[in-house]
């Protein structure tokens, strides 16, 4: 037999995955990662409405901090991302909501004269739409829950459709949008 031959007999092929065992794993421990991050850390979202004009736009791209809420209560002001309870007025609770937060438990909250008041305050909501042209008697927020409401006030379904959001679905907080690039990219401004 000659040398060629015995070289040809020894050679043995590997499967793919012992051939490429390493992109493999490189990309199995990236894909952990990712997953975590996105459960647990942080996670991009879509505005598919335009309730929270002018602040958000439809199509802006936003990433959401979800680890933040766990050491310090939203405060007032604070754009939340969040699943909405379960009312005739929510039909699909499955799909995220964002709004601003309004008010807190133990909050007095109504809507008069076009204008937003909590615990007889009326706020200073430069970065509404326009003004609301709806009236709401006065609510008391409950232990254990927020008073929700879109930036754009007449074309929001929110708490003034549907009340008070339980804490525990609250999803996150809105931080930085990441699209569209220009002016309006970076951290997302809140006010109280």
């Amino acid at each position: 037999m000659s040398t060629e031959n015995k070289l040809d007999s020894q050679v043995t092929v590997k499967p793919w995955w012992q051939q490429h065992g390493e992109t493999i794993r490189i990309f199995a421990v990236a894909l952990a990662i990712a997953i975590f991050l996105r459960a647990f850390i942080v996670e991009p979202r879509f505005i598919p409405s335009g309730s929270m004009e002018p602040t958000l736009q439809v199509g802006d791209r936003i990433l959401v901090d979800k680890i933040s809420q766990r050491w310090q209560e939203p405060q007032y002001g604070d754009i939340l991302i969040f699943y909405p309870p379960a009312t005739p007025a929510t039909s699909d609770t499955s799909k995220a909501y964002i709004k601003r937060l309004i008010g807190v438990e133990g909050d007095r909250i109504a809507i008069k004269n076009g204008k937003v008041y909590r615990n007889g305050e009326p706020l200073d909501e430069s970065y509404i739409a326009e003004a609301p042209k709806y009236a709401m008697r006065e609510v008391l927020v409950p232990k254990g829950h927020y008073w929700m409401m879109g930036d754009n006030r007449n074309h929001s379904n929110d708490s003034h459709i549907w009340g008070f959001l339980p804490k525990g679905n609250v999803i996150g907080k809105a931080t930085i949008r990441f699209f569209p690039f220009g002016d309006r990219l970076g951290a997302i401004t809140t006010s109280k």
